[in-house]
């Protein structure tokens, strides 16, 4: 098994890749909230993605996705559920590709207001790199031309809320950008 480490932000690492714990965020209406995200010297070169982040330490991945849903959004009030997806990807940001093993978890919130959360706790990078948030509908997400991350992320949200979570987590195509 390969060993765990630590790098120098408190990331943790298996097997060089960082693990990352996201969250799949629905309102009652079935809306996915999704950030809006730049290269952090570039605005232009945009894409939208699901909150989340690096696990830190020695927390679990579910302890990740809650403390990176309160972080990114303000909200700490949410059913999580089961893992959905996992992922691997490799991408280029800030200067430096990023190698991840994504862990994709299912949360529920309560709140019907609409209202885009706000960030409480942004990290420099992401306060350089993150412009907003906005709740999509699925109708809204299968229409877009914007960039969204994981890719295809349309369908798989079709599929959830059709069929409901996965009895296991569906590991997805490694995406490399």
């Amino acid at each position: 098994m390969p060993a765990e480490t630590t790098d120098a932000g408190g990331d943790s690492y298996e097997g060089g890749l960082r693990r990352v714990a996201r969250v799949v965020l629905l309102d009652p209406e079935d809306r996915i909230l999704l950030l809006h995200g730049h290269e952090p010297d570039d605005p232009a070169d945009d894409w939208w993605f699901t909150p989340g982040g690096g696990v830190e330490g020695d927390e679990t991945r579910e302890q990740a996705a809650r403390r990176e849903l309160a972080e990114e959004t303000g909200i700490t009030d949410v059913d999580l559920g089961p893992v959905l997806w996992r992922r691997r990807c490799s991408f280029p940001f800030a200067g430096r590709r990023w190698d991840q093993d994504e862990w994709y978890y299912l949360a529920r919130t309560t709140d019907t207001s609409g209202k885009v959360p706000l960030a409480t706790a942004l990290t420099e990078l992401e306060r350089r790199s993150v412009s907003g948030a906005r709740w999509w509908t699925c109708r809204e997400l299968t229409q877009a031309h914007e960039t969204v991350y994981p890719t295809r992320l349309a369908g798989l949200l079709r599929r959830l809320l059709d069929e409901g979570p996965p009895a296991r987590p569906v590991t997805l195509d490694t995406e490399i950008v």
